[in-house]
């Protein structure tokens, strides 16, 4: 039977997150040297009361934005080539997920989000009151966005709150934060793009989802991969997609069970995104494990 509308799954049960497990903030990059030290030295080291990380998935750059992210304090994983910003996602993920993190947040590389608004997304989770936060910027402030922009911005949204039957107020955040379990649960099914693919993929299988006001300002240099014809061509097709894909089974843990594994769950993932047709996955160039130890040493 098509689908054209998301059936939310059942809320599933808070799952408390790993004791010790930091906040590990993932920022894809690609070609951002001249902008990505500025956001990492903008991370706090501790949020709502736990150290913080920032992962930097170089999604095959020309230039020294690995060297730069390293420099200025980040860990680093890199993709040989430029496979797209969904799939240094899902690489984020995995990474995040084998180093145990309580909360896994994302943060565009280019400086238009503010990494000391983190505790915003945090706190929702921690709290137990939400396994998937989306900062939105349509509920906080935005210093500048192109009128083309604000316009797709708002057309897509509309999409994803029909699509959900959620109040979302921004579709396409760059600025967004899941619980350990929604992390280890999360699938994407295509490369170029996560933003709604991901909110119908959590959404569908139980993950509550909450909405914070940040701030956003555009990009002061450089260029952004984002064109609306490419950008709906590409999006629309994996809406659907995702909308119709087969009842995935969750790994999130029920109440009464033990959590999983993070290093099992992120094999799992890593074997399957390699399976996927028409995935590209870090398993081209190094194996799981050696992601695992890129970023945890």
């Amino acid at each position: 039977m098509i689908r054209w509308r998301l059936q939310p799954g059942p809320t599933v049960a808070t799952v408390d997150p790993p004791a010790n497990g930091p906040i590990v903030l993932v920022l894809p990059a690609h070609d951002e040297a001249p902008r990505i030290a500025a956001v990492v030295e903008r991370l706090p080291s501790v949020v709502c009361g736990r150290r913080t990380r920032c992962l930097v998935v170089d999604d095959g750059s020309t230039d020294e934005t690995a060297a730069v992210a390293r420099a200025a304090g980040a860990s680093v994983v890199v993709h040989p080539e430029n496979l797209g910003l969904g799939a240094a996602v899902r690489t984020g993920l995995r990474a995040a997920v084998g180093l145990g993190a309580a909360v896994v947040a994302f943060c565009d590389a280019d400086g238009e989000y503010d990494p000391s608004e983190l505790e915003r997304l945090v706190t929702p989770i921690l709290a137990g009151d939400a396994g998937y936060v989306v900062g939105s910027r349509f509920a906080g402030s935005i210093e500048r966005m192109r009128p083309h922009r604000r316009l797709g911005n708002v057309a897509l949204t509309a999409l994803t709150r029909w699509l959900t039957r959620l109040p979302v107020t921004d579709g396409q955040s760059g600025y967004r934060a899941l619980s350990h379990a929604a992390a280890a649960d999360a699938e994407l099914v295509h490369d170029y793009n996560y933003a709604q693919v991901l909110t119908l993929d959590l959404v569908a299988k139980g993950h509550g989802y909450v909405e914070v006001p940040i701030t956003y300002r555009f990009r002061r240099s450089g260029r952004s991969f984002v064109r609306l014809g490419p950008y709906l061509r590409r999006v629309l097709p994996a809406i659907w997609r995702q909308l119709n894909a087969p009842e995935a089974t969750s790994v999130e843990t029920v109440a009464g069970a033990a959590p999983p594994n993070p290093i099992a769950v992120l094999r799992r993932q890593f074997t399957a995104g390699a399976r996927s047709p028409g995935s590209t996955s870090l398993a081209d160039a190094r194996s799981v494990d050696d992601v695992v130890e890129a970023v945890a040493s």
